[in-house]
Order: C-alpha cells, then structure tokens, then sequence
C-alpha cells in the first residue's frame, strides 16, 4: 500500500479503497471510521468542519499498520484491543472470544428476568461457566447490583484477561480456574447458585465452512468448535453439574448453536430440569434455552 498524502480525507479513502476488496464498500468505510477515532479522535463532524484537517508520520503510520492488519482478516477488536459489550469497555486479545451481541442479550434478559421478579433486592448467586474475556460474569455483577458472581474456565490465560476486565470495571468477581467436563475446584462443587450461565463452545467442526477467516484464523478455537459426535456435551455436563450446584428453582441460561434449539430443550428436560424455553434472539434465531432445577 502507497499513501501520497497525509489528508484524512485521502487517507479514509485510499484505505476504504483497499479494504473494499475484502469488507465491500459500507464496512470498509465504518471499519476507517471506527481506526481514526479510536486512535486519533477524528469522526465525520471533524472531517466536515475541516477538509484540510492531515494526519502526522506517526500517526499516518497506525492507520497504515492497523490496515494491514485487517488486510489479514484479523478482527478490528483485536486491533484495538477492546470491545464494548452491556455499555462497558472490555479489554480483548486472540485468548478469548468477542463477545457478540447475541451474548449481551442474553446479559439482559437474565437482569429483565430478575427484576421483574423483584428478586434483585434479595441478592444472587451466579456461576459463568467458560466466562472468557469476563463480559457475562461482569456485566451481571455490575448490573444485578446483590449478586456474588463466580466465574470459570478451562484457560489460565483467558482468566487472566477477565481479571483485567473485572479490575476496570470496578466490580468484584470470584474467578476459579478448573475444567466443567472434570470439575475438581472444592470451591465450585461446594457453592450453591441461584444462576448458572453459559455460552459454551457449541460450532460443530463441519460448520467451520461457513465460518468467515477472522474468525478461524484469530479466535481461540478451543473456544468456538465442539465434536459433531457429541455437540451437547457441554450442555449435557453443565446440567449434570447445575443438579447438584443450584439452589431450589435455580436458573440455567445457555447460549446455544440455533440448530440444536430443541435437542438442547429435550435434553434440559432429561436431565430433571422443568420451564424450559427456547427463546429467539434480535435475529429471530433459537439462541437461549433457559431452565430450572426440578426439586421433590
């Protein structure tokens, strides 16, 4: 790539033009966008009000750096190194997953849920099991303001990416390194929660297909991809685990692969659980199952 001149207009077209050839015309533009104000402060109203406004060497420099990267598929989140998820800032890197969309959803409906059943003042116990970056553990011990929130993974190095985000968040979460396919922690097999909360890895391998490079190529795929032999297993030992680990009427909320709604339903119900439902996200796709403990 060849930059003539330090413009921002002529650097946001030039580099538009060059991501075209992999995002079209309308994401190249915002993804520009987006890398002139996160490094520089410049948005649409700047460039309005002053068509001479120029970028340095070293400035000009990181736009040029940043869009090589995305020249490699590599996601924009990365780049930066943070994300927005529930109205807060999360650090992220290539040990974690982005949190989407979908996931913040589901944040909420567990926070509209509890407060609609005026059960917010009477505290909460929740679990996140694969928390990740952190965002759902986080997000709902932010925002269900008496929880004690406990969050879980298998990797040391995506906990440490939660801590980061709990200690900029201001909130105070328990995290336990330890694998929900072999639980061992004697803090997690002894708690008792009113909520356990997943999103697993739930993409089969034969979906990867469909999948686009930033994805495969960036995101932890340990993370992301599970067996077709076996694409509930994770949900299977979550409900195995929830039996003992909730409290009466406790919740499980999970995120789920759209094309297994009803077998994650069906097997919800196996394993004792009653009130299942399978909810739609924002896209009108099976995307939460959300149940509870059945006690005698």
């Amino acid at each position: 790539m060849k930059m003539s001149s330090n413009l921002v207009r002529d650097c946001r077209k030039y580099y538009a033009s060059e991501l075209e050839k992999i995002y079209g015309s309308n994401e190249a533009n915002a993804l520009i966008m987006i890398l002139l104000e996160h490094y520089f402060g410049i948005d649409r109203v700047k460039i309005a009000m002053d068509p001479e406004l120029r970028l340095s060497e070293s400035e000009l420099l990181t736009l040029h750096f940043a869009v090589k990267e995305l020249l490699k598929n590599k996601p924009i989140q990365y780049i930066l190194g943070e994300t927005e998820f529930c109205g807060m800032r999360f650090f992220v890197d290539e040990n974690v997953l982005i949190p989407r969309p979908e996931t913040e959803e589901m944040v909420n409906m567990i926070v509209s849920r509890r407060d609609k059943a005026c059960l917010v003042r009477t505290g909460c116990d929740v679990l996140d099991i694969g928390t990740g970056s952190g965002c759902i553990a986080i997000s709902l011990a932010k925002l269900l303001k008496n929880s004690s929130v406990t969050a879980v993974d298998v990797s040391e190095k995506a906990l440490e990416v939660a801590k980061k985000n709990a200690a900029a968040n201001d909130v105070n979460v328990n995290f336990i390194n330890d694998d929900i396919l072999n639980p061992k922690n004697p803090e997690l097999l002894e708690n008792k929660f009113d909520i356990i909360v997943s999103n697993p890895p739930y993409v089969c391998e034969s979906e990867k297909s469909e999948m686009r490079a930033n994805v495969l190529d960036y995101e932890p795929s340990t993370a992301l991809f599970v067996s077709d032999n076996d694409p509930l297993i994770f949900y299977r030992k979550i409900l195995e685990f929830a039996q003992k680990a909730l409290k009466p009427d406790g919740e499980v909320w999970f995120e789920i692969n759209e094309k297994f709604g009803k077998e994650t339903a069906e097997l919800c119900h196996s394993e004792g659980f009653k009130n299942v439902e399978i909810i739609r996200d924002f896209k009108g796709r099976e995307r939460v199952v959300r149940a509870q403990r059945q006690f005698s």
